[in-house]
Protein backbone atom coordinates (compact mmCIF):
# COMPACT_ATOMS: atom_id res chain seq x y z
CA UNK A 1 0.00 0.00 0.00
CA UNK A 2 1.51 4.05 -0.74
CA UNK A 3 2.48 5.63 2.41
CA UNK A 4 -1.18 7.61 3.63
CA UNK A 5 -0.35 11.66 2.42
CA UNK A 6 -0.57 12.68 5.88
CA UNK A 7 2.11 10.61 7.02
CA UNK A 8 4.06 11.53 4.14
CA UNK A 9 3.27 15.36 5.15
CA UNK A 10 3.81 15.17 8.54
CA UNK A 11 7.50 13.44 7.30
CA UNK A 12 8.15 16.41 5.01
CA UNK A 13 7.14 18.85 7.70
CA UNK A 14 9.38 17.41 10.46
CA UNK A 15 12.16 17.27 7.82
CA UNK A 16 11.91 20.98 6.63
CA UNK A 17 12.30 21.97 10.48
CA UNK A 18 15.28 19.78 10.97
CA UNK A 19 16.79 21.10 7.85
CA UNK A 20 16.21 24.49 8.41
CA UNK A 21 16.24 25.32 12.16
CA UNK A 22 17.26 29.24 11.82
CA UNK A 23 14.88 31.96 10.26
CA UNK A 24 16.17 33.40 7.00
CA UNK A 25 17.61 36.66 8.40
CA UNK A 26 19.59 34.70 11.43
CA UNK A 27 20.99 32.41 8.37
CA UNK A 28 21.72 35.63 6.44
CA UNK A 29 23.19 37.37 9.48
CA UNK A 30 25.85 34.35 10.08
CA UNK A 31 26.62 34.40 6.24
CA UNK A 32 27.60 37.81 6.38
CA UNK A 33 29.87 37.36 9.33
CA UNK A 34 31.46 34.51 7.10
CA UNK A 35 29.95 31.72 9.39
CA UNK A 36 28.36 28.99 7.91
CA UNK A 37 25.55 26.55 9.32
CA UNK A 38 25.79 23.54 11.31
CA UNK A 39 24.15 21.67 7.77
CA UNK A 40 26.63 23.72 5.81
CA UNK A 41 29.46 22.67 7.60
CA UNK A 42 29.09 19.32 7.29
CA UNK A 43 28.09 19.38 3.16
CA UNK A 44 31.30 21.78 2.82
CA UNK A 45 33.22 18.22 4.47
CA UNK A 46 31.73 15.58 2.74
CA UNK A 47 31.79 14.57 -1.01
CA UNK A 48 28.73 15.13 -2.58
CA UNK A 49 26.01 13.18 -1.75
CA UNK A 50 27.29 11.13 1.06
CA UNK A 51 26.36 12.26 4.63
CA UNK A 52 23.80 10.27 6.35
CA UNK A 53 22.68 11.29 8.96
CA UNK A 54 21.93 10.12 12.04
CA UNK A 55 19.29 10.38 15.03
CA UNK A 56 17.56 13.62 13.39
CA UNK A 57 14.13 13.17 14.99
CA UNK A 58 16.07 12.88 18.47
CA UNK A 59 14.40 15.66 21.18
CA UNK A 60 15.71 16.57 24.37
CA UNK A 61 15.07 14.91 27.53
CA UNK A 62 14.16 16.99 29.83
CA UNK A 63 10.99 17.66 31.56
CA UNK A 64 11.67 20.94 33.79
CA UNK A 65 11.26 24.90 33.31
CA UNK A 66 8.53 23.69 31.01
CA UNK A 67 11.45 22.35 27.80
CA UNK A 68 9.47 18.91 27.77
CA UNK A 69 6.66 21.28 25.79
CA UNK A 70 9.29 22.78 23.33
CA UNK A 71 10.80 21.27 20.31
CA UNK A 72 14.50 21.40 19.71
CA UNK A 73 15.50 20.66 16.03
CA UNK A 74 17.78 17.74 15.96
CA UNK A 75 18.68 18.63 19.43
CA UNK A 76 20.78 21.10 18.40
CA UNK A 77 23.40 19.13 16.84
CA UNK A 78 23.98 17.55 13.48
CA UNK A 79 25.62 13.80 13.41
CA UNK A 80 26.29 11.56 10.69
CA UNK A 81 29.42 9.91 8.17
CA UNK A 82 30.29 10.97 4.96
CA UNK A 83 33.25 10.55 3.00
CA UNK A 84 36.60 12.94 2.36
CA UNK A 85 38.64 12.24 -0.77
CA UNK A 86 36.63 8.72 -0.90
CA UNK A 87 37.38 8.39 2.84
CA UNK A 88 34.65 7.52 5.46
CA UNK A 89 34.57 10.24 8.30
CA UNK A 90 32.32 10.10 11.77
CA UNK A 91 31.30 13.84 12.06
CA UNK A 92 29.19 16.20 14.08
CA UNK A 93 28.49 19.73 14.11
CA UNK A 94 26.45 21.95 16.37
CA UNK A 95 24.02 23.85 15.54
CA UNK A 96 24.30 28.04 17.41
CA UNK A 97 20.94 28.62 15.87
CA UNK A 98 18.76 26.26 17.92
CA UNK A 99 18.88 26.81 21.29
CA UNK A 100 22.86 28.67 21.40
CA UNK A 101 23.86 24.95 20.51
CA UNK A 102 23.67 24.31 24.28
CA UNK A 103 24.59 21.00 25.23
CA UNK A 104 22.00 18.25 27.13
CA UNK A 105 21.94 14.38 28.06
CA UNK A 106 20.51 13.82 24.28
CA UNK A 107 22.26 16.39 22.37
CA UNK A 108 25.77 14.50 24.03
CA UNK A 109 24.04 11.22 23.25
CA UNK A 110 24.37 11.90 19.33
CA UNK A 111 28.07 12.92 19.80
CA UNK A 112 28.50 9.83 21.13
CA UNK A 113 26.71 7.52 18.81
CA UNK A 114 29.19 9.59 16.26
CA UNK A 115 32.45 8.76 18.69
CA UNK A 116 31.26 4.95 19.17
CA UNK A 117 30.25 4.32 15.43
CA UNK A 118 34.14 6.64 14.40
CA UNK A 119 35.15 3.47 17.15
CA UNK A 120 33.72 0.63 15.87
CA UNK A 121 34.47 1.28 12.15
CA UNK A 122 37.87 2.89 12.83
CA UNK A 123 37.07 6.43 11.07
CA UNK A 124 38.23 9.68 12.00
CA UNK A 125 36.51 12.20 14.21
CA UNK A 126 35.78 15.58 12.55
CA UNK A 127 33.62 17.84 15.41
CA UNK A 128 32.70 21.37 14.14
CA UNK A 129 32.20 23.23 17.70
CA UNK A 130 29.55 26.22 18.04
CA UNK A 131 27.68 25.78 21.41
CA UNK A 132 26.75 27.92 24.41
CA UNK A 133 27.92 25.57 26.59
CA UNK A 134 25.35 23.13 28.85
CA UNK A 135 21.55 23.30 28.96
CA UNK A 136 21.57 24.77 32.19
CA UNK A 137 17.49 23.40 32.63
CA UNK A 138 19.04 20.07 31.93
CA UNK A 139 20.86 20.20 35.19
CA UNK A 140 22.91 16.74 35.95
CA UNK A 141 21.90 15.24 33.16
CA UNK A 142 24.61 17.91 31.15
CA UNK A 143 26.78 17.12 32.96
CA UNK A 144 26.58 13.65 32.90
CA UNK A 145 26.69 14.69 28.93
CA UNK A 146 30.00 15.86 28.98
CA UNK A 147 31.34 13.20 30.91
CA UNK A 148 30.27 10.58 27.99
CA UNK A 149 31.72 12.80 25.61
CA UNK A 150 35.20 13.41 27.54
CA UNK A 151 35.26 9.44 28.42
CA UNK A 152 35.26 8.54 24.97
CA UNK A 153 37.50 11.21 23.85
CA UNK A 154 39.96 9.29 25.73
CA UNK A 155 38.68 6.06 24.73
CA UNK A 156 39.38 7.10 20.70
CA UNK A 157 42.84 8.88 21.83
CA UNK A 158 45.43 6.76 19.42
CA UNK A 159 43.08 4.48 17.93
CA UNK A 160 41.65 6.97 14.97
CA UNK A 161 42.69 11.00 14.55
CA UNK A 162 40.32 13.39 16.38
CA UNK A 163 40.14 16.91 15.13
CA UNK A 164 38.08 19.48 16.73
CA UNK A 165 37.22 22.75 14.80
CA UNK A 166 36.02 25.63 16.53
CA UNK A 167 33.58 27.68 14.47
CA UNK A 168 32.00 29.54 17.40
CA UNK A 169 31.73 29.78 21.17
CA UNK A 170 33.22 27.09 23.40
CA UNK A 171 33.15 28.08 26.69
CA UNK A 172 33.78 26.10 30.41
CA UNK A 173 33.38 22.65 30.79
CA UNK A 174 33.06 22.20 26.54
CA UNK A 175 36.11 23.53 25.99
CA UNK A 176 37.53 20.27 28.06
CA UNK A 177 36.73 18.05 24.60
CA UNK A 178 38.76 20.25 22.11
CA UNK A 179 41.60 19.86 24.45
CA UNK A 180 41.59 16.03 24.79
CA UNK A 181 41.20 15.71 20.51
CA UNK A 182 44.25 15.51 18.85
CA UNK A 183 43.73 19.02 16.28
CA UNK A 184 42.12 21.84 16.94
CA UNK A 185 41.72 24.22 14.17
CA UNK A 186 40.20 27.45 14.99
CA UNK A 187 38.50 30.28 13.20
CA UNK A 188 40.14 33.65 13.40
CA UNK A 189 37.21 35.47 14.15
CA UNK A 190 33.45 34.47 15.61
CA UNK A 191 35.11 32.12 17.97
CA UNK A 192 35.87 31.83 21.59
CA UNK A 193 37.37 29.38 23.98
CA UNK A 194 38.05 29.72 27.38
CA UNK A 195 36.87 28.52 30.64
CA UNK A 196 36.35 32.06 32.61
CA UNK A 197 35.43 34.70 30.73
CA UNK A 198 35.76 38.51 31.27
CA UNK A 199 33.31 39.10 33.64
CA UNK A 200 34.15 36.31 35.88
CA UNK A 201 37.61 37.09 35.88
CA UNK A 202 36.85 40.86 36.42
CA UNK A 203 34.30 39.94 39.41
CA UNK A 204 37.05 37.39 41.05
CA UNK A 205 40.49 39.41 40.17
CA UNK A 206 38.66 42.86 39.34
CA UNK A 207 40.88 42.86 36.25
CA UNK A 208 39.28 44.02 32.85
CA UNK A 209 40.14 41.80 30.24
CA UNK A 210 39.00 41.51 26.68
CA UNK A 211 37.43 38.22 24.90
CA UNK A 212 40.39 38.06 22.69
CA UNK A 213 42.89 38.33 25.76
CA UNK A 214 41.58 35.44 27.61
CA UNK A 215 39.66 33.39 24.46
CA UNK A 216 40.44 34.72 21.29
CA UNK A 217 42.21 32.64 18.29
CA UNK A 218 45.15 34.37 17.99
CA UNK A 219 46.15 34.41 21.86
CA UNK A 220 45.37 30.13 21.74
CA UNK A 221 47.53 29.85 18.61
CA UNK A 222 50.58 32.14 19.68
CA UNK A 223 50.58 31.90 24.08
CA UNK A 224 48.71 29.27 25.11
CA UNK A 225 49.27 26.57 22.18
CA UNK A 226 45.57 25.37 22.56
CA UNK A 227 44.91 25.91 19.09
CA UNK A 228 47.12 24.15 16.57
CA UNK A 229 45.74 26.01 13.13
CA UNK A 230 44.34 29.03 12.31
CA UNK A 231 41.94 29.39 9.83
CA UNK A 232 40.45 32.79 8.36
CA UNK A 233 36.99 31.26 8.15
CA UNK A 234 34.37 28.31 8.15
CA UNK A 235 35.06 27.47 4.35
CA UNK A 236 39.21 28.18 5.45
CA UNK A 237 38.88 25.80 8.43
CA UNK A 238 37.02 22.87 6.03
CA UNK A 239 39.47 23.00 3.37
CA UNK A 240 42.47 23.01 6.39
CA UNK A 241 40.65 19.81 8.13
CA UNK A 242 40.67 18.00 4.83
CA UNK A 243 44.33 18.87 3.66
CA UNK A 244 45.46 17.37 7.47
CA UNK A 245 43.56 14.23 7.24
CA UNK A 246 45.03 13.50 3.69
CA UNK A 247 47.88 12.94 6.22
CA UNK A 248 46.87 10.74 8.36
CA UNK A 249 45.57 7.11 8.15
CA UNK A 250 41.81 6.55 9.31
CA UNK A 251 42.79 4.71 12.76
CA UNK A 252 45.94 3.26 13.99
CA UNK A 253 46.03 -0.38 12.10
CA UNK A 254 46.18 1.39 8.54
CA UNK A 255 48.98 2.89 7.13
CA UNK A 256 49.50 6.38 6.61
CA UNK A 257 48.56 7.36 3.30
CA UNK A 258 51.64 6.83 1.44
CA UNK A 259 52.07 7.59 -2.50
CA UNK A 260 54.84 5.41 -2.99
CA UNK A 261 55.78 4.84 -6.47
CA UNK A 262 58.32 2.18 -8.10
CA UNK A 263 61.10 4.12 -8.67
CA UNK A 264 63.49 6.27 -6.33
CA UNK A 265 65.09 9.60 -7.22
CA UNK A 266 68.65 9.60 -5.59
CA UNK A 267 69.64 12.68 -7.93
CA UNK A 268 71.54 15.63 -5.39
CA UNK A 269 70.02 18.84 -5.13
CA UNK A 270 72.84 21.50 -5.92
CA UNK A 271 70.49 24.42 -4.59
CA UNK A 272 70.57 23.02 -0.53
CA UNK A 273 74.35 24.19 -0.61
CA UNK A 274 72.81 27.96 -0.54
CA UNK A 275 71.18 27.38 2.68
CA UNK A 276 73.81 25.80 4.36
CA UNK A 277 75.44 28.27 7.08
CA UNK A 278 78.55 26.43 8.47
CA UNK A 279 79.02 29.41 11.08
CA UNK A 280 76.82 27.71 14.07
CA UNK A 281 76.64 31.73 15.33
CA UNK A 282 74.49 32.66 12.00
CA UNK A 283 70.92 31.72 12.12
CA UNK A 284 69.97 29.42 9.46
CA UNK A 285 66.81 29.22 7.79
CA UNK A 286 65.36 25.94 8.41
CA UNK A 287 62.41 26.24 7.26
CA UNK A 288 63.59 26.43 3.31
CA UNK A 289 65.91 23.55 4.37
CA UNK A 290 63.14 21.45 5.05
CA UNK A 291 61.52 22.85 1.73
CA UNK A 292 63.91 21.98 -0.12
CA UNK A 293 63.39 18.12 1.24
CA UNK A 294 60.10 17.25 0.84
CA UNK A 295 57.47 17.19 -1.89
CA UNK A 296 56.96 20.04 -4.00
CA UNK A 297 58.14 22.06 -1.11
CA UNK A 298 55.08 21.75 0.65
CA UNK A 299 55.37 21.57 4.89
CA UNK A 300 51.86 21.55 6.76
CA UNK A 301 52.87 23.30 9.46
CA UNK A 302 51.25 22.47 12.81
CA UNK A 303 51.40 25.37 15.55
CA UNK A 304 53.36 27.67 13.32
CA UNK A 305 52.71 30.40 15.43
CA UNK A 306 53.09 28.74 19.03
CA UNK A 307 56.90 28.17 20.52
CA UNK A 308 58.77 28.78 16.81
CA UNK A 309 62.02 27.85 18.21
CA UNK A 310 60.93 24.33 17.11
CA UNK A 311 58.96 23.50 14.17
CA UNK A 312 56.71 20.33 13.52
CA UNK A 313 54.46 19.45 10.63
CA UNK A 314 53.09 16.64 7.97
CA UNK A 315 54.21 16.34 4.88
CA UNK A 316 55.52 13.59 1.93
CA UNK A 317 59.59 12.95 0.71
CA UNK A 318 58.83 11.03 -2.25
CA UNK A 319 55.64 9.96 -1.75
CA UNK A 320 55.88 8.51 2.13
CA UNK A 321 53.86 10.52 4.75
CA UNK A 322 56.23 12.07 6.95
CA UNK A 323 56.38 14.07 10.44
CA UNK A 324 58.85 16.70 10.49
CA UNK A 325 60.60 18.25 13.64
CA UNK A 326 62.98 20.42 13.22
CA UNK A 327 64.96 23.01 15.39
CA UNK A 328 64.54 27.01 13.99
CA UNK A 329 68.04 29.34 14.74
CA UNK A 330 65.86 32.29 13.91
CA UNK A 331 64.02 31.83 17.15
CA UNK A 332 65.62 32.18 19.80
CA UNK A 333 68.52 30.63 18.70
CA UNK A 334 67.10 27.25 18.11
CA UNK A 335 67.10 26.11 21.98
CA UNK A 336 64.45 24.14 23.67
CA UNK A 337 62.25 25.48 26.20
CA UNK A 338 58.97 24.59 27.97
CA UNK A 339 56.86 25.40 25.11
CA UNK A 340 58.93 23.89 22.31
CA UNK A 341 59.41 20.90 24.49
CA UNK A 342 55.85 20.45 24.85
CA UNK A 343 55.20 21.11 21.56
CA UNK A 344 57.13 18.53 20.26
CA UNK A 345 55.96 15.71 22.51
CA UNK A 346 52.42 16.32 21.24
CA UNK A 347 53.19 16.11 17.91
CA UNK A 348 55.90 13.29 18.09
CA UNK A 349 53.34 11.62 20.27
CA UNK A 350 50.84 11.81 17.82
CA UNK A 351 53.03 10.53 14.97
CA UNK A 352 54.34 7.30 16.68
CA UNK A 353 50.38 6.54 17.36
CA UNK A 354 49.75 6.26 13.97
CA UNK A 355 52.90 5.12 12.61
CA UNK A 356 53.87 8.08 10.96
CA UNK A 357 57.67 8.10 10.14
CA UNK A 358 58.96 11.43 12.36
CA UNK A 359 62.37 13.00 10.00
CA UNK A 360 64.20 15.38 12.36
CA UNK A 361 66.85 17.82 11.32
CA UNK A 362 68.74 19.60 14.76
CA UNK A 363 70.06 22.56 15.28
CA UNK A 364 70.27 22.62 18.51
CA UNK A 365 72.44 24.61 21.31
CA UNK A 366 71.06 23.21 24.30
CA UNK A 367 67.96 24.04 26.66
CA UNK A 368 67.08 27.57 26.88
CA UNK A 369 68.87 29.10 30.13
CA UNK A 370 67.18 30.99 32.41
CA UNK A 371 65.35 31.50 36.55
CA UNK A 372 61.75 31.27 34.56
CA UNK A 373 62.90 28.29 32.77
CA UNK A 374 64.09 26.39 35.45
CA UNK A 375 61.13 27.52 38.39
CA UNK A 376 58.54 26.74 35.21
CA UNK A 377 59.82 23.00 35.26
CA UNK A 378 62.42 23.01 32.27
CA UNK A 379 63.41 19.89 33.36
CA UNK A 380 60.32 18.23 33.70
CA UNK A 381 58.93 19.52 30.29
CA UNK A 382 62.73 19.08 28.38
CA UNK A 383 62.05 14.96 29.97
CA UNK A 384 59.16 14.77 27.38
CA UNK A 385 60.63 15.13 24.48
CA UNK A 386 62.97 12.34 26.08
CA UNK A 387 60.20 10.16 26.81
CA UNK A 388 58.20 10.81 23.46
CA UNK A 389 61.02 9.84 21.19
CA UNK A 390 62.45 6.98 23.05
CA UNK A 391 58.80 5.54 23.66
CA UNK A 392 58.63 5.78 19.39
CA UNK A 393 58.47 2.96 17.49
CA UNK A 394 57.84 4.11 13.96
CA UNK A 395 60.70 4.71 11.93
CA UNK A 396 62.77 7.57 13.23
CA UNK A 397 65.58 9.54 11.22
CA UNK A 398 67.27 12.22 12.40
CA UNK A 399 69.93 14.43 10.32
CA UNK A 400 72.95 16.63 12.24
CA UNK A 401 73.15 19.72 10.32
CA UNK A 402 74.69 22.09 13.07
CA UNK A 403 75.02 22.31 16.51
CA UNK A 404 74.00 19.05 18.50
CA UNK A 405 75.07 20.25 22.37
CA UNK A 406 74.49 18.42 25.69
CA UNK A 407 71.23 16.79 26.72
CA UNK A 408 69.29 18.93 23.61
CA UNK A 409 71.72 16.61 21.34
CA UNK A 410 69.73 13.55 22.82
CA UNK A 411 66.36 15.08 23.36
CA UNK A 412 66.43 15.87 19.16
CA UNK A 413 66.41 12.12 18.67
CA UNK A 414 69.90 10.73 19.01
CA UNK A 415 70.67 7.41 18.08
CA UNK A 416 70.91 6.25 22.10
CA UNK A 417 66.78 7.56 21.52
CA UNK A 418 65.99 4.58 19.16
CA UNK A 419 66.81 6.58 16.25
CA UNK A 420 66.99 4.12 13.37
CA UNK A 421 69.20 5.87 11.08
CA UNK A 422 71.24 9.02 11.85
CA UNK A 423 72.95 11.28 9.08
CA UNK A 424 75.24 14.20 9.61
CA UNK A 425 76.38 17.16 7.46
CA UNK A 426 79.68 17.87 7.69
CA UNK A 427 79.09 20.99 9.47
CA UNK A 428 77.82 19.14 11.97
CA UNK A 429 78.83 19.49 15.56
CA UNK A 430 77.84 16.99 18.72
CA UNK A 431 79.35 17.69 21.86
CA UNK A 432 78.75 18.60 25.13
CA UNK A 433 78.49 21.86 25.01
CA UNK A 434 80.00 24.35 22.48
CA UNK A 435 83.48 25.34 21.28
CA UNK A 436 83.60 28.68 22.99
CA UNK A 437 82.21 27.44 26.42
CA UNK A 438 84.48 24.30 26.43
CA UNK A 439 87.42 26.33 25.70
CA UNK A 440 86.65 28.59 28.66
CA UNK A 441 86.36 25.42 30.85
CA UNK A 442 89.33 22.51 29.26
CA UNK A 443 91.96 25.40 28.71
CA UNK A 444 91.30 28.20 31.48
CA UNK A 445 94.66 27.99 32.85
CA UNK A 446 96.66 28.19 29.39
CA UNK A 447 94.45 31.37 28.71
CA UNK A 448 95.14 33.20 31.36
CA UNK A 449 98.65 32.69 31.82
CA UNK A 450 98.85 34.63 28.43
CA UNK A 451 99.27 38.24 28.97
CA UNK A 452 99.37 39.39 25.11
CA UNK A 453 96.08 40.43 24.17
CA UNK A 454 96.68 39.26 20.65
CA UNK A 455 98.59 36.15 21.55
CA UNK A 456 95.96 34.90 23.92
CA UNK A 457 93.47 35.27 21.16
CA UNK A 458 94.91 33.61 18.39
CA UNK A 459 95.76 30.76 20.67
CA UNK A 460 92.02 30.73 21.99
CA UNK A 461 91.78 29.91 18.29
CA UNK A 462 93.87 27.78 18.06
CA UNK A 463 92.27 25.80 21.20
CA UNK A 464 88.57 26.59 19.54
CA UNK A 465 90.16 24.84 16.45
CA UNK A 466 91.37 21.67 18.10
CA UNK A 467 87.94 21.34 19.96
CA UNK A 468 86.52 21.33 16.86
CA UNK A 469 88.37 18.80 15.43
CA UNK A 470 89.35 16.66 17.79
CA UNK A 471 86.04 16.62 19.97
CA UNK A 472 82.73 17.69 17.87
CA UNK A 473 83.90 16.94 14.62
CA UNK A 474 81.38 14.30 13.09
CA UNK A 475 83.64 12.04 12.32
CA UNK A 476 84.53 11.80 15.64
CA UNK A 477 80.83 10.61 16.36
CA UNK A 478 80.66 8.22 12.97
CA UNK A 479 84.10 6.45 14.31
CA UNK A 480 82.08 5.47 17.79
CA UNK A 481 79.22 4.35 15.77
CA UNK A 482 76.70 7.35 17.19
CA UNK A 483 76.77 8.25 13.28
CA UNK A 484 74.90 6.05 10.03
CA UNK A 485 76.71 8.64 7.77
CA UNK A 486 78.05 11.99 6.92
CA UNK A 487 76.44 12.99 3.69
CA UNK A 488 76.84 16.30 1.75
CA UNK A 489 74.00 18.63 2.11
CA UNK A 490 73.05 17.94 -1.10
CA UNK A 491 72.04 14.47 -0.94
CA UNK A 492 70.15 14.89 2.34
CA UNK A 493 66.84 14.32 0.03
CA UNK A 494 67.71 11.09 -1.66
CA UNK A 495 69.46 9.72 1.20
CA UNK A 496 66.42 10.08 3.87
CA UNK A 497 63.80 8.88 0.65
CA UNK A 498 65.62 5.81 0.53
CA UNK A 499 66.31 5.28 4.24
CA UNK A 500 62.30 5.50 4.24
CA UNK A 501 61.46 3.01 1.82
CA UNK A 502 63.61 0.65 3.91
CA UNK A 503 61.98 1.66 6.81
CA UNK A 504 58.44 1.14 6.01
CA UNK A 505 58.38 -2.50 7.08
CA UNK A 506 59.91 -1.66 10.33
CA UNK A 507 58.14 -3.87 13.47
CA UNK A 508 59.29 -3.24 16.89
CA UNK A 509 57.93 -5.01 20.17
CA UNK A 510 58.13 -3.04 23.95
CA UNK A 511 57.90 -4.65 26.86
CA UNK A 512 54.05 -5.56 27.89
CA UNK A 513 52.85 -2.90 30.01
CA UNK A 514 49.02 -0.87 30.84
CA UNK A 515 50.76 2.67 29.88
CA UNK A 516 54.92 4.07 30.55
CA UNK A 517 54.45 7.18 32.36
CA UNK A 518 55.00 10.60 30.89
CA UNK A 519 56.75 13.65 32.93
CA UNK A 520 53.51 15.41 33.41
Amino acid sequence: MPVDEKLRATLAERRQKIMSPGSPKKVAERHQKGLLTARERLVGLFMSETFQEYGAHIRHGCTSFGMSEREIPADGVLVGTGLVDGRQISAFSQDFLTVGGTLGIMHARKIVWAMDYAAKNGTPLVGFKDSGGARIQEGVDALAGYGEVFYRNVALSGVVPQIAIIAGPCAGGAAYSPALMDFIIMTKTNAQMFITGPQVIKAVTGKNVSMDDVGGAAMHASVSGNVHILADDDRHAIELTKKLLSYLPSNNSEDPPHHVSESIDCNPDPGMEALVKSDASEPMDMHAIVRRVVDGGELFEIHADFAKNLIVGFARIQGIVVGIVANNSMEKAGCLDIDSSDKGAHFIRFCNAFNIPLVTFVDVPGFLPGIDQERGGIIRHGAKMLFSYSATTAPKITVVTRKAYGGSYLAMCAQEMGADIVFAWPTAEIAVMGADGAVNILFAKELAAIDDAKEKKAKRKEFVDYYKKEVASPYVAASKGYITDIIEPEMTRASIALSLRKLLTKREVRPPKKHGLIPL
